[in-house]
């Protein structure tokens, strides 16, 4: 019995138990070597398409199958036997995925048909050509040597950043604040209150609040708390993520930047920002250094007055001097600020916003545009909290695919919220993908449902458009499949998705008042698109510092690397950060999107706006044919989310808007043109 090789469709999650990893994840290295070495037996004059790159692609299915499994455990239900057990198989998994690349008599076999102008399908070139390039990518080209030393520093990677997201993951845990006195929560929501209590309850401390550096937890208080000394606390809590004690990661900082420079210069490329970009939509990282700097110049003035109105405003209301704040008063003072401009409470749209709900109406706005049908479905899965979902085709009746939805935070589970998939499936016959979205969530408490912020509403609506893209996949290659494009492409889907949670026709499919059915009323409607925009500017320059951070590392490593991280910190995001009263630590050594895996967002974390650029101008087409509008929806489903990477993304974006993009409906829709 191997559960993590069980090729199911509904997985039996009860089955995969950490003492099955070892034996199961090498029985699948076992079999995918042996897959290798018969496309390595084959001669030219005997080569096909069939038992070269078509064998290729499906040679691993078992190791991707079963590793996958692994770490999407590792995310939702981890433990020190399943850590264990993952950090004994990592480097030997490393190994073997790295030498498959690295292997020169199967490089030989693939460069040799490829070079022999083979006639196949449009599609196959595009995997023969994908496929070649990922090899050059990974050092096909290289010598013996040179080979030998990839094969280290993709193993030392894997190791030194998976360390990294268990520091960040056991940091965030390690923490928790216990409070007596209600008093000190004065400002606080009554939900925040309540989710504090039953936490601390179920931590044997009944009559208390516990509190944690769960998102969920600790922005409320950053947010409303009256209590400056609670709101410290808090945030101090939050700064020491990743820096301080055992789960420091400062030196693992400077270790994986140092590893994929070499990684990129053992490639014949200045700088790691280079090699991730060679093949996506910036090609290179001055491009998206320049694009990243364009856009600061375009919202800095705008951005310095947000900050001299938000000092001013914190001044007038403690008839103190206008000066900057501390890092633990800027979510307070935005906050209250922005009730006294507009009247609106996070909290008053709470009650239209329970999670059931939300995703029900997300399904009947996705049926309307996308032609599809989503049911709830029975099968176990990980955690009682978790749902599962089918996916069918509209006219045909197909079940196109499956998905499991987890929105609650857990202890055993990491921060943040992500789409994955765990099978790719096919067209023609149709077999269904599988996929998941998972995020961090208000949680249920014992006389409320789950009641989302409309912030969190729109998370949903951002990681359900990552799983269409995998689920309305029509591409018969899985490795040209779904989200598997380049990585300034693949949020498009996503963050389009977002719009939908501003417009009222599509706001009506789901947000409704969870006790009395109500919609939300017009005046709070209009309030919450009237703030839509309030400090946008500092929002979208928090983003964009995250992106200078990430590209500066990547593409300059030389100009800092060794010295102290917050100085190096400072130094770059001078002109992106707010100015406040006391220096705050880099979010370097908690930076998870671009540490705590080998590639994940490292180089690419500009793509964030780089597809809101997409986003917002491909939205402009739903506004101009209707919202709602079934022909527009199909079209994005067909040019956009069915076709994945198999022709260019540009192409895909240019079929559904007969145009490059432009960047001015992005600038419009946040305020800032």
């Amino acid at each position: 019995m191997n559960p993590f090789l069980a090729p199911d469709f509904k997985v039996d999650w009860s089955s995969l138990t950490p003492d099955h990893i070892e034996t199961d994840v090498t029985k699948a290295i076992e079999l995918g070597r042996a897959n290798i070495e018969a496309i390595k037996s084959i001669s030219p004059e005997a080569a096909t398409y069939e038992n070269t790159f078509g064998a290729l692609e499906i040679a691993t299915d078992d190791l991707d199958r079963a590793w996958g499994r692994v770490n999407h455990l590792d995310s939702v239900a981890n433990s020190d036997a399943l850590r264990e057990a993952l950090n004994k198989m990592l480097p030997i998994v490393s190994e073997f995925s790295s030498s498959i690349s690295l292997d020169g008599d199967l490089w030989k076999v693939l460069k040799s048909f490829a070079e022999s102008n083979p006639e196949v399908s449009e599609i196959k070139q595009r995997f023969i050509d994908e496929t070649c390039a990922d090899f050059k990518a990974a050092g096909a080209d290289l010598s013996p040597d040179a080979k030998t030393r990839m094969a280290e520093l993709n193993a030392e990677l894997a190791q030194v950043t998976q360390k990294f997201g268990e520091n960040v993951l056991d940091a965030t845990n390690s923490w928790e604040l216990f409070i007596e006195d209600e008093a000190q929560l004065a400002g606080l929501p009554d939900s925040a209150k309540a989710a504090a209590a039953e936490d601390a309850k179920a931590k044997g401390k009944e009559g208390q609040f516990r509190f944690t550096q769960q998102f969920t937890s600790m922005f409320p208080v950053m947010q409303y708390a009256e209590d400056d000394g609670l709101r410290k606390k808090v945030w101090q809590g939050s700064a020491a993520i990743g820096r301080d004690g055992k789960h420091d990661n400062s030196q693992l900082v400077w270790d994986i930047l140092a590893l994929r420079e070499e990684k990129a210069q053992l490639l014949g490329f200045p700088n790691f920002a280079d090699l991730t970009l060679q093949r996506r939509m910036a090609r290179d990282g001055k491009t998206a250094l320049e694009f990243t700097e364009n856009l600061h110049q375009n919202i800095q003035t705008r951005f310095h007055e947000e900050v001299k109105e938000l000092q001013d405003y914190k001044a007038q209301q403690t008839e103190g001097e206008s000066a900057p704040l501390e890092p633990w008063e800027t979510a307070f003072w935005a906050e209250k600020r922005r009730k006294e401009l507009y009247d609106l409470d996070d909290e008053a749209l709470r009650p239209y916003f329970p999670v059931g709900q939300v995703m029900n109406g997300l399904f009947e706005l996705s049926s309307t545009l996308f032609g599809i049908k989503i049911s709830p479905a029975e099968a176990g899965a990980w955690h009682e909290e978790v749902s599962f979902y089918e996916i069918h085709d509209t006219a045909s009746g197909e079940h196109l695919g499956s998905f499991y939805a987890d929105w609650h935070p857990r202890e055993s589970k990491r921060g943040g919220a992500w789409m994955n998939y765990l099978e790719t499936g096919f067209p023609s016959p149709r077999e269904p993908h599988l996929g998941l979205i998972c995020g961090n969530m208000t949680k249920p408490t014992s006389d409320k449902p789950a009641l989302l912020t409309h912030n969190e509403v729109e998370t949903v609506f951002h990681e359900f458009g990552h799983l269409l893209h995998h689920l309305l996949s029509e591409v018969p290659l899985k490795s040209l499949a779904g989200v598997n494009v380049p990585w300034d492409f693949v949020e498009l889907p996503s963050q389009i998705m977002e719009n939908f949670c501003w417009d009222r026709k599509s706001l009506n499919f789901f947000a409704r008042h969870y006790e009395t059915g109500d919609r939300i009323p017009d005046d709070l409607f209009e309030k919450m698109i009237a703030a839509r925009n309030y400090m946008s500017a500092s929002g979208f320059m928090r983003q964009l510092s995250f992106g200078k951070l990430d590209l500066e590392l990547h593409s300059r490593l030389e100009k800092y690397t060794g010295r102290n991280l917050d100085e190096v910190d400072r130094e770059i995001l001078a002109d992106y950060k707010t100015p406040l009263a006391s220096e705050t630590p880099t979010i370097a050594r908690r930076f998870s999107h671009l540490f705590s895996s080998s590639v994940g967002y490292a180089a690419g974390y500009y793509s964030y706006k780089w597809a809101e650029v997409l986003d917002a101008d491909a939205f402009t087409r739903f506004q101009k044919e209707g919202v709602l509008n079934s022909e527009t929806g199909q079209s994005f489903r067909e040019e956009v989310l069915s076709k994945g990477n198999s022709r260019p993304v540009e192409e895909s974006y240019r079929a559904f808007m007969s145009r490059n993009p432009d960047q001015t409906a992005l600038l419009e829709r946040s305020g800032l043109a």
